[in-house]
């Protein structure tokens, strides 16, 4: 028997939850898929955009492997809109919404397309790497406000931030992740053989990148310490591990010359990253439940 999903045209709080989750994982999983278009050169499997080529929106068999691979990325952003769709809808729907809630699932079905339009672009531009680190960047921002609408259809009561030590750790996540984009856009893996680089020097960029993790890293223990005993303290402890995962992974791609299957962990890493990242700057803003939430 086949799963059945939830409805959420009748939903309850499992249902909205199901659907957030659904919304967070299939942006956490175009990560992927847009990093296999890049790795295996299909970046410009279809040559433009929105059609395919100019005559068809579907490849033709002269476009080969790599016009599948890139125009299966494409029809996946049509999921992402579906699944979108039917979260909007069970919190539309749902007895404990609000209207701030539903101006969140808004932004974020809002922001589904919008990324489309930017992978458009990149094609465009003949994957100008500036603009694919742009299309990499909304894609993060997006798993990270699908993280903080999960923990608000969750439950969690979320206030005024409590350490800047957490704000700092926070805001080096996004450094280190824009980072890794100019080292990326530097190195060998372009999406196409004809694709321009940054033209930076990519050893030196990928020690300015690792000079960042290590500030994010000092940043993330000083938050444990400070936050022990505490929920923000065991979300900092994850967002640990995640960071010590993603530096083995970066260390070993670097000194093996980027071989594809690590380059693909590292990027679906970067995801995890913000998201758990995400999740502590939340659970340091989270306050106490008799407080009122002005948010729902």
């Amino acid at each position: 028997m086949g799963m059945t999903l939830p409805n959420p045209l009748q939903p309850d709080d499992r249902t909205v939850r199901w659907w957030v989750w659904a919304v967070l994982i299939s942006n956490i999983g175009i990560v992927l898929t847009g990093a296999l278009v890049r790795l295996t050169g299909s970046g410009l499997g279809c040559p433009t955009w929105p059609k395919c080529t100019d005559e068809s929106f579907v490849p033709h068999k002269e476009l080969g492997v790599n016009g599948a691979i890139e125009f299966g990325n494409r029809l996946l952003t049509y999921v992402l809109i579906a699944v979108a769709i039917a979260a909007f809808v069970a919190i539309w729907r749902w007895s404990s919404t609000s209207t701030s809630l539903r101006q969140h699932m808004a932004a974020i079905a809002l922001g589904i397309p919008f990324q489309g339009v930017i992978g458009g672009i990149t094609v465009r531009t003949d994957l100008n790497p500036w603009v694919v680190a742009l299309h990499l960047v909304l894609s993060m921002v997006l798993i990270a406000a699908s993280v903080w609408l999960l923990m608000r259809v969750s439950g969690t009561r979320i206030g005024a931030l409590r350490d800047p030590v957490v704000l700092l750790t926070y805001g080096l996540t996004w450094v280190v992740v824009y980072l890794g984009t100019v080292v990326t856009g530097s190195g060998p893996h372009a999406g196409d053989a004809q694709a321009p680089r940054n033209g930076l020097d990519p050893q030196a960029w990928s020690h300015i990148h690792a000079w960042a993790v290590y500030a994010l890293v000092a940043a993330t223990l000083l938050a444990i310490w400070r936050l022990r005993g505490t929920p923000a303290g065991r979300a900092a402890l994850a967002l640990l591990g995640v960071e010590v995962a993603q530096g083995v992974i970066g260390f070993v791609q670097y000194f093996n010359d980027l071989p594809i299957a690590l380059v693909a962990a590292h990027m679906i890493g970067a995801a995890v990253l913000v998201a758990t990242a995400t999740h502590l700057l939340l659970a340091d803003k989270q306050r106490s439940p008799e407080l009122v939430d002005h948010d729902r």
